[in-house]
């Protein structure tokens, strides 16, 4: 995103939820005043984090279904956002991409990056906007339609690209943050980089992307895996980000370099 926006193209983050039962995951605000006003606080948030990127950003103004817990898992709150009907959703949605006008989406993959429900939301009504926004007959009152060229999942952290962040750290004789996440990809056996079709070089931009990690304060903890590997070992180890291309209305050619691959400049 940081990228793309520094070189002179519209960015915009879509936010579904205002993280109303969000938890506190960074030991530092764990302090008085935070818990009790966290939609404000993820607010300034998500503000300087799309400072960072520089890229714009709009809330869809539903409420955070939280992370059920326990077996069997309890229901989810009444009112949240993954008990909505997914086609009301993706007309909110429908309605930004009419104004905003994107040639590229990147959304969730089917697994949400990980199971969360309003995770798993988000990609069941984007797909739905993907395939309607263009039409006439589809939320009439939401806007002229305006049709996306390509679509993209994004799946969160690939194991490769962690293992050999891992590997450093032990060949340096450091404890390594990544871990657990390692023993977990282990156990599921999940190999997301046979699905990825796009790696974007952005190493410049990995400062911004910290940037926009450390502004999510509530949620991120410094001292955790997200900031294990310095940004500049980072850039000669894994310069990229992958996506994994899941919907096109234009030609193009796999693997790709580029997001905008195979749209036309006019």
């Amino acid at each position: 995103m940081a990228r793309y926006s520094a070189e002179g193209n519209q960015v915009m983050v879509l936010t579904c939820t205002g993280g109303e039962r969000g938890d506190i995951l960074n030991p530092a605000m764990e302090k008085p005043g935070v818990l009790e006003n966290l939609p404000a606080v993820r607010r300034e948030e998500m503000a300087q984090a799309a400072d960072a990127l520089g890229v714009e950003h709009v809330w869809l103004g539903y409420e955070d279904s939280g992370l059920p817990q326990g077996d069997p898992l309890p229901p989810l709150p009444e009112g949240c956002f993954a008990v909505q009907d997914p086609r009301d959703i993706a007309r909110d949605m429908v309605q930004v991409i009419r104004d905003f006008k994107p040639h590229v989406i990147i959304t969730y993959d089917e697994n949400g990056g990980y199971p969360h429900p309003d995770h798993l939301m988000v990609h069941e009504a984007s797909m739905i906007a993907w395939e309607k926004a263009g039409e006439e007959g589809f939320a009439p009152d939401r806007g002229e339609p305006w049709t996306p060229l390509k679509l993209y999942y994004t799946h969160g952290f690939i194991k490769q690209r962690m293992q050999l962040f891992h590997d450093l750290l032990i060949r340096e004789g450091r404890t390594s943050p990544y871990s657990p996440m390692l023993e977990r990809w282990e156990r599921n056996r999940a190999d997301i980089m046979a699905r990825v079709t796009t790696q974007v070089e952005c190493a410049q931009y990995f400062e911004n992307r910290e940037g926009a990690l450390r502004a999510h304060a509530t949620q991120i903890d410094p001292a955790g895996a997200f900031f294990g590997t310095p940004v500049e070992v980072q850039r000669k180890l894994w310069p990229t980000e992958e996506f994994e291309l899941a919907k096109t209305r234009v030609t193009t050619s796999l693997p790709e370099d580029d997001l905008f691959a195979g749209i036309s400049p006019e």
